[in-house]
Protein backbone atom coordinates (compact mmCIF):
# COMPACT_ATOMS: atom_id res chain seq x y z
CA UNK A 1 0.00 0.00 0.00
CA UNK A 2 0.88 3.54 -0.70
CA UNK A 3 1.89 5.01 2.56
CA UNK A 4 1.88 8.80 1.55
CA UNK A 5 0.00 10.70 4.22
CA UNK A 6 -3.92 10.33 3.45
CA UNK A 7 -6.46 13.05 3.56
CA UNK A 8 -8.04 10.99 5.85
CA UNK A 9 -7.82 7.51 7.74
CA UNK A 10 -11.41 6.03 8.51
CA UNK A 11 -11.24 3.57 11.52
CA UNK A 12 -13.82 0.94 11.07
CA UNK A 13 -15.70 -0.76 7.75
CA UNK A 14 -19.54 -0.55 8.48
CA UNK A 15 -21.95 1.69 7.62
CA UNK A 16 -21.30 4.58 9.12
CA UNK A 17 -17.57 4.05 8.21
CA UNK A 18 -17.90 3.19 4.54
CA UNK A 19 -20.09 5.90 4.14
CA UNK A 20 -17.99 8.45 5.39
CA UNK A 21 -15.53 6.82 2.83
CA UNK A 22 -17.90 7.28 0.20
CA UNK A 23 -18.56 10.89 0.68
CA UNK A 24 -15.07 12.12 1.03
CA UNK A 25 -14.08 9.94 -1.97
CA UNK A 26 -16.91 11.63 -4.23
CA UNK A 27 -14.75 14.66 -3.31
CA UNK A 28 -11.31 13.43 -4.38
CA UNK A 29 -9.73 12.73 -0.95
CA UNK A 30 -6.98 10.63 -0.52
CA UNK A 31 -9.40 7.79 1.92
CA UNK A 32 -8.68 4.12 3.38
CA UNK A 33 -10.66 2.09 5.61
CA UNK A 34 -9.27 0.48 7.86
CA UNK A 35 -11.22 -2.38 8.41
CA UNK A 36 -10.71 -5.44 11.22
CA UNK A 37 -13.70 -7.47 9.88
CA UNK A 38 -15.64 -7.83 13.09
CA UNK A 39 -18.83 -6.52 12.08
CA UNK A 40 -21.68 -6.25 15.02
CA UNK A 41 -24.26 -7.53 13.19
CA UNK A 42 -22.99 -10.39 11.51
CA UNK A 43 -25.19 -12.81 13.31
CA UNK A 44 -28.27 -11.70 12.13
CA UNK A 45 -29.76 -13.25 8.86
CA UNK A 46 -30.62 -9.34 7.84
CA UNK A 47 -30.51 -5.62 8.67
CA UNK A 48 -34.07 -3.86 8.44
CA UNK A 49 -35.83 -0.35 8.21
CA UNK A 50 -32.90 0.43 5.90
CA UNK A 51 -34.81 1.85 2.87
CA UNK A 52 -34.90 0.22 -0.74
CA UNK A 53 -31.94 -2.45 1.51
CA UNK A 54 -34.78 -4.03 4.15
CA UNK A 55 -33.44 -7.93 4.37
CA UNK A 56 -30.33 -7.58 3.02
CA UNK A 57 -27.70 -9.46 4.68
CA UNK A 58 -25.20 -7.47 6.84
CA UNK A 59 -22.62 -9.11 4.76
CA UNK A 60 -23.72 -7.87 1.65
CA UNK A 61 -24.15 -4.43 2.45
CA UNK A 62 -20.15 -4.08 3.57
CA UNK A 63 -19.69 -6.01 -0.21
CA UNK A 64 -21.28 -3.24 -1.50
CA UNK A 65 -20.41 -0.54 0.16
CA UNK A 66 -16.78 -1.31 -0.53
CA UNK A 67 -16.71 -1.65 -4.09
CA UNK A 68 -18.80 1.50 -4.22
CA UNK A 69 -16.13 3.66 -1.99
CA UNK A 70 -12.99 1.74 -4.61
CA UNK A 71 -14.99 2.83 -7.34
CA UNK A 72 -14.29 6.73 -6.10
CA UNK A 73 -10.53 5.69 -5.63
CA UNK A 74 -10.80 4.94 -1.75
CA UNK A 75 -9.21 2.17 -0.67
CA UNK A 76 -9.87 -1.03 1.54
CA UNK A 77 -7.37 -2.37 3.90
CA UNK A 78 -8.29 -5.38 6.25
CA UNK A 79 -6.35 -5.13 9.83
CA UNK A 80 -6.93 -3.43 13.23
CA UNK A 81 -6.14 -0.07 14.79
CA UNK A 82 -4.13 -0.87 18.22
CA UNK A 83 -2.88 2.75 18.66
CA UNK A 84 -3.06 6.30 17.85
CA UNK A 85 -0.94 9.30 18.08
CA UNK A 86 -0.42 12.36 16.99
CA UNK A 87 2.91 13.49 14.42
CA UNK A 88 2.82 17.50 13.89
CA UNK A 89 0.25 18.20 11.43
CA UNK A 90 -0.74 14.43 10.86
CA UNK A 91 -2.00 11.47 12.92
CA UNK A 92 -0.28 8.15 13.00
CA UNK A 93 -2.23 4.96 13.46
CA UNK A 94 -0.57 1.08 14.61
CA UNK A 95 -2.05 -1.81 12.94
CA UNK A 96 -1.97 -5.37 14.69
CA UNK A 97 0.47 -6.60 12.03
CA UNK A 98 3.05 -3.86 12.60
CA UNK A 99 1.97 -1.42 9.77
CA UNK A 100 1.60 2.46 10.68
CA UNK A 101 -0.65 4.79 8.53
CA UNK A 102 -1.03 8.15 8.39
CA UNK A 103 -3.56 10.88 8.10
CA UNK A 104 -4.60 14.53 8.23
CA UNK A 105 -7.66 13.60 9.88
CA UNK A 106 -9.44 10.56 11.62
CA UNK A 107 -12.84 9.10 11.10
CA UNK A 108 -13.72 6.87 14.14
CA UNK A 109 -16.26 4.17 13.27
CA UNK A 110 -15.46 1.05 15.24
CA UNK A 111 -18.92 0.45 16.58
CA UNK A 112 -19.73 -1.11 19.73
CA UNK A 113 -19.37 -4.78 21.75
CA UNK A 114 -22.76 -6.02 22.70
CA UNK A 115 -22.01 -7.46 26.33
CA UNK A 116 -24.60 -9.98 26.47
CA UNK A 117 -26.36 -11.09 29.66
CA UNK A 118 -24.32 -14.15 31.03
CA UNK A 119 -26.63 -17.43 30.64
CA UNK A 120 -26.45 -20.47 28.74
CA UNK A 121 -27.68 -20.16 25.00
CA UNK A 122 -27.90 -16.10 25.28
CA UNK A 123 -24.51 -15.55 22.95
CA UNK A 124 -25.42 -18.75 20.93
CA UNK A 125 -29.27 -17.45 19.58
CA UNK A 126 -27.89 -13.86 19.86
CA UNK A 127 -29.49 -12.06 16.59
CA UNK A 128 -31.88 -14.77 16.02
CA UNK A 129 -33.95 -15.88 18.52
CA UNK A 130 -32.50 -13.52 21.09
CA UNK A 131 -32.31 -9.81 20.19
CA UNK A 132 -33.02 -6.63 22.16
CA UNK A 133 -34.23 -4.04 19.22
CA UNK A 134 -37.92 -4.36 18.06
CA UNK A 135 -37.09 -2.25 15.06
CA UNK A 136 -34.27 -4.41 14.02
CA UNK A 137 -36.34 -7.45 14.21
CA UNK A 138 -39.36 -7.53 15.57
CA UNK A 139 -41.35 -7.63 12.95
CA UNK A 140 -40.02 -11.30 12.50
CA UNK A 141 -41.21 -12.97 16.31
CA UNK A 142 -44.50 -10.70 15.54
CA UNK A 143 -47.10 -13.17 17.00
CA UNK A 144 -44.91 -15.13 18.68
CA UNK A 145 -44.85 -16.19 21.99
CA UNK A 146 -41.83 -13.86 23.48
CA UNK A 147 -40.28 -12.79 26.83
CA UNK A 148 -38.41 -9.64 27.95
CA UNK A 149 -35.23 -10.62 30.72
CA UNK A 150 -35.64 -7.65 33.30
CA UNK A 151 -31.94 -6.66 33.24
CA UNK A 152 -32.03 -3.19 34.30
CA UNK A 153 -34.12 0.07 34.05
CA UNK A 154 -34.71 0.13 30.16
CA UNK A 155 -36.30 -3.18 30.54
CA UNK A 156 -39.79 -1.78 31.23
CA UNK A 157 -39.26 0.38 28.03
CA UNK A 158 -38.48 -3.20 26.15
CA UNK A 159 -41.86 -4.95 27.62
CA UNK A 160 -44.01 -1.89 26.17
CA UNK A 161 -42.26 -1.92 22.54
CA UNK A 162 -42.57 -5.49 21.81
CA UNK A 163 -46.15 -5.48 23.41
CA UNK A 164 -46.52 -3.98 20.22
CA UNK A 165 -45.83 -6.23 18.05
CA UNK A 166 -47.38 -9.63 19.95
CA UNK A 167 -50.18 -10.42 22.57
CA UNK A 168 -48.32 -13.51 23.92
CA UNK A 169 -45.31 -11.63 26.27
CA UNK A 170 -44.37 -12.36 29.30
CA UNK A 171 -41.66 -10.36 31.15
CA UNK A 172 -39.12 -12.11 33.37
CA UNK A 173 -38.20 -9.68 36.40
CA UNK A 174 -34.67 -11.28 36.59
CA UNK A 175 -32.18 -8.72 37.91
CA UNK A 176 -34.02 -5.56 37.58
CA UNK A 177 -35.65 -3.61 39.67
CA UNK A 178 -38.78 -4.59 41.33
CA UNK A 179 -41.52 -3.23 39.78
CA UNK A 180 -43.43 0.33 41.40
CA UNK A 181 -46.96 0.03 41.87
CA UNK A 182 -47.42 1.99 38.59
CA UNK A 183 -45.15 0.05 36.77
CA UNK A 184 -47.31 -3.06 38.21
CA UNK A 185 -50.46 -1.69 36.76
CA UNK A 186 -48.88 -0.62 33.61
CA UNK A 187 -48.20 -4.31 32.66
CA UNK A 188 -51.28 -5.74 34.15
CA UNK A 189 -53.30 -3.11 31.90
CA UNK A 190 -51.58 -4.58 28.96
CA UNK A 191 -51.82 -8.14 30.04
CA UNK A 192 -47.97 -8.40 30.51
CA UNK A 193 -47.37 -11.18 32.50
CA UNK A 194 -44.74 -10.92 35.28
CA UNK A 195 -42.56 -13.99 36.58
CA UNK A 196 -40.44 -12.98 39.92
CA UNK A 197 -38.05 -16.05 39.63
CA UNK A 198 -34.36 -15.52 38.47
CA UNK A 199 -33.26 -17.04 34.67
CA UNK A 200 -30.82 -19.95 34.47
CA UNK A 201 -30.55 -20.32 30.98
CA UNK A 202 -32.28 -21.27 27.43
CA UNK A 203 -33.93 -24.49 26.15
CA UNK A 204 -32.73 -24.90 22.52
CA UNK A 205 -33.45 -27.65 20.60
CA UNK A 206 -32.59 -28.04 16.78
CA UNK A 207 -31.22 -24.34 16.90
CA UNK A 208 -34.14 -22.81 17.90
CA UNK A 209 -35.27 -21.17 21.14
CA UNK A 210 -38.27 -23.10 22.94
CA UNK A 211 -38.48 -21.91 26.44
CA UNK A 212 -36.40 -20.27 28.88
CA UNK A 213 -35.36 -22.17 32.45
CA UNK A 214 -36.11 -20.61 36.10
CA UNK A 215 -34.78 -21.28 39.36
CA UNK A 216 -37.40 -22.60 40.63
CA UNK A 217 -36.66 -25.84 37.88
CA UNK A 218 -39.81 -24.69 35.95
CA UNK A 219 -39.59 -23.94 32.09
CA UNK A 220 -41.54 -21.35 30.82
CA UNK A 221 -41.87 -22.68 26.39
CA UNK A 222 -40.70 -18.93 24.37
CA UNK A 223 -40.15 -18.62 20.74
CA UNK A 224 -38.23 -15.42 21.33
CA UNK A 225 -35.82 -13.85 24.20
CA UNK A 226 -35.35 -10.27 24.25
CA UNK A 227 -32.46 -8.69 26.50
CA UNK A 228 -30.51 -5.48 27.05
CA UNK A 229 -26.83 -6.08 26.39
CA UNK A 230 -24.40 -3.23 28.17
CA UNK A 231 -23.50 -1.00 25.00
CA UNK A 232 -19.97 -0.35 25.29
CA UNK A 233 -17.93 1.26 22.29
CA UNK A 234 -14.60 0.41 20.41
CA UNK A 235 -12.85 3.20 21.87
CA UNK A 236 -9.57 2.29 22.62
CA UNK A 237 -7.68 4.60 19.64
CA UNK A 238 -9.73 7.54 20.63
CA UNK A 239 -8.81 7.11 24.35
CA UNK A 240 -5.10 7.18 23.14
CA UNK A 241 -5.54 10.70 21.50
CA UNK A 242 -7.12 11.97 24.67
CA UNK A 243 -10.80 11.74 23.89
CA UNK A 244 -13.37 10.80 27.06
CA UNK A 245 -15.44 8.12 27.01
CA UNK A 246 -18.48 8.49 28.90
CA UNK A 247 -20.57 5.96 30.73
CA UNK A 248 -24.41 6.36 29.37
CA UNK A 249 -27.33 6.30 31.03
CA UNK A 250 -28.41 3.06 29.83
CA UNK A 251 -25.48 1.84 31.60
CA UNK A 252 -22.80 1.76 28.54
CA UNK A 253 -19.99 3.64 27.41
CA UNK A 254 -19.95 5.64 24.30
CA UNK A 255 -18.08 8.60 22.78
CA UNK A 256 -19.39 11.79 23.37
CA UNK A 257 -19.22 14.44 20.01
CA UNK A 258 -19.20 18.20 20.22
CA UNK A 259 -21.55 19.13 17.50
CA UNK A 260 -23.82 16.98 15.24
CA UNK A 261 -21.47 16.56 12.68
CA UNK A 262 -19.03 14.04 14.44
CA UNK A 263 -16.62 16.03 15.66
CA UNK A 264 -14.38 15.32 18.79
CA UNK A 265 -12.96 17.29 21.30
CA UNK A 266 -9.68 16.56 19.77
CA UNK A 267 -9.08 18.73 16.67
CA UNK A 268 -8.98 16.61 13.36
CA UNK A 269 -10.66 13.88 15.01
CA UNK A 270 -14.23 12.39 14.03
CA UNK A 271 -16.41 9.62 15.41
CA UNK A 272 -20.01 8.41 14.06
CA UNK A 273 -21.81 5.24 14.29
CA UNK A 274 -22.19 3.19 17.32
CA UNK A 275 -19.05 4.53 18.74
CA UNK A 276 -20.87 7.55 19.15
CA UNK A 277 -24.81 6.74 18.95
CA UNK A 278 -25.08 3.65 21.40
CA UNK A 279 -28.71 3.20 19.72
CA UNK A 280 -28.02 3.93 15.70
CA UNK A 281 -29.63 1.17 13.77
CA UNK A 282 -27.77 0.70 10.29
CA UNK A 283 -29.64 3.28 8.41
CA UNK A 284 -28.82 5.83 11.01
CA UNK A 285 -25.13 5.15 11.52
CA UNK A 286 -25.07 5.24 7.37
CA UNK A 287 -26.07 8.73 7.72
CA UNK A 288 -23.98 9.90 10.68
CA UNK A 289 -20.95 8.61 8.69
CA UNK A 290 -21.82 10.52 5.49
CA UNK A 291 -22.54 14.11 7.48
CA UNK A 292 -18.99 13.34 9.23
CA UNK A 293 -17.85 13.02 5.99
CA UNK A 294 -18.93 16.29 4.34
CA UNK A 295 -17.97 18.17 7.88
CA UNK A 296 -14.75 16.49 7.14
CA UNK A 297 -14.47 17.20 3.80
CA UNK A 298 -15.68 21.08 4.88
CA UNK A 299 -12.28 21.15 7.49
CA UNK A 300 -10.17 19.90 4.88
CA UNK A 301 -11.19 22.63 2.50
CA UNK A 302 -10.45 25.38 5.14
CA UNK A 303 -7.41 23.83 5.68
CA UNK A 304 -5.78 23.97 2.16
CA UNK A 305 -7.40 26.97 1.38
CA UNK A 306 -5.49 28.71 4.42
CA UNK A 307 -2.53 27.42 3.11
CA UNK A 308 -3.30 27.90 -0.54
CA UNK A 309 -3.41 31.76 0.62
CA UNK A 310 0.31 31.37 2.35
CA UNK A 311 1.78 30.05 -0.62
CA UNK A 312 0.42 33.12 -2.76
CA UNK A 313 1.87 35.36 -0.01
CA UNK A 314 4.89 34.05 -0.53
CA UNK A 315 5.13 34.14 -4.09
CA UNK A 316 3.67 37.95 -4.69
CA UNK A 317 5.90 39.33 -1.66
Amino acid sequence: MNHEPLDVLVLGGGAAGLSGALTLARSRRSVVVLDAGEPRNAPAAGMHAFLTRDGLPPAELVRLGRAEVESYGGRIRPGTAVAARREGDLFAVDTADGDTLRARRLLVATGLVDELPDLPGVRELWGRDVLHCPYCHGWEVRDRAVAVLGTGPNSLHQVKLFRQLTGDLVYLRHHAPPLTPDEAEELAALDIAVIDEEVTGLEIADGHLVGVRLDDGRVVARQALVVGPRFVARSAVLEDLGIEVADHPWGGRYVATVDAGGRTAVPGVWAAGNVTDLSAQVVGAAAEGTLAGARLNADLVEEDTARAVARYREDVA
